[in-house]
């Protein structure tokens, strides 16, 4: 069980460092075609194009980001949390 905990958290957070890679690629005058860039899309966009729907722009900025990691943060402790107590 304590493999599954760890990949679990190790999911998470790279899932974290990709939402936030993402949203500085996005201040940056890069290609977006770039295959990089491409990949980070591929992860991110699945969870932070949900979110759109019912997070509000803040003037020019996309706060989407944010929300994302504060809700995998509380995903990802509660989900410990759970496999932590099925593992006693």
């Amino acid at each position: 069980m304590g493999l599954i905990i760890n990949f679990v958290d190790l999911l998470f957070t790279l899932l974290t460092f990709a939402i936030i890679a993402r949203a500085l690629v996005s201040w940056l005058p890069i290609d977006r075609y770039h295959p990089l860039i491409q990949f980070l899309d591929s992860i991110t966009e699945p969870i932070l194009a949900p979110l759109r729907r019912f997070v509000p722009m803040i003037g020019m900025m996309d706060i989407t980001p944010i929300v994302a990691l504060i809700l995998l943060q509380i995903i990802q402790t509660i989900l410990l949390r759970v496999l932590s107590g099925m593992a006693r």
